[in-house]
């Protein structure tokens, strides 16, 4: 389990995303973050990760100056982009 605690800040401090590859020992770009929020996806874009915003309540994409490289309703969207 990670925990923005360590780092003593919240999303979407990059710090709080640098944790995952300090963790798991794989390098952003081997990263595929997928959110709830369509704000914590573009602070992961921001960092550097690639995304996929799993948008279940259909909400409309929120304008912070980037792109998620992939959105569905669902997980099993998730699981098909994926395997892409």
């Amino acid at each position: 389990m990670l925990s923005t605690d360590t780092v003593r800040t919240y999303k979407p401090d990059l710090r709080a995303y640098a944790l995952g590859p300090a963790a798991l020992q794989l390098r952003r770009q081997e990263t595929l973050f997928a959110p709830f929020a369509a704000w914590d996806a573009a602070g992961a874009r921001w960092f550097g990760y690639s995304t996929f915003w799993v948008n279940r309540l259909s909400a409309v994409p929120e304008h912070l100056g980037v792109e998620v490289d992939g959105s569905a309703p669902g997980l099993a969207n998730l699981v098909r982009y994926v395997l892409r």
